[in-house]
């Protein structure tokens, strides 16, 4: 059987538990971000939330500036 699905590290966009593990976060961590409106999402048609990848990397970076060396 052949994935439809592409390579994760291809994707423009971002499951929850890819984002959750990028910020080392829980997924629902990250749903509940979303709802709050702290991270921008976009709904796939049957009404799942996908992060852009782009947004969390840099998210992710400015996050590691913060932590004191």
């Amino acid at each position: 059987m052949v994935s439809r699905r592409a390579p994760a590290s291809k994707s423009t966009y971002l499951l929850p538990s890819e984002v959750a593990e990028v910020l080392q976060v829980s997924p629902k961590t990250v749903t509940r971000w979303a709802k709050e409106g702290k991270l921008a999402s976009r709904r796939t048609l049957g009404g799942h939330r996908r992060y852009a990848r782009a947004d969390i990397e840099s998210l992710a970076e400015r996050l590691q500036e913060q932590i004191p060396a």
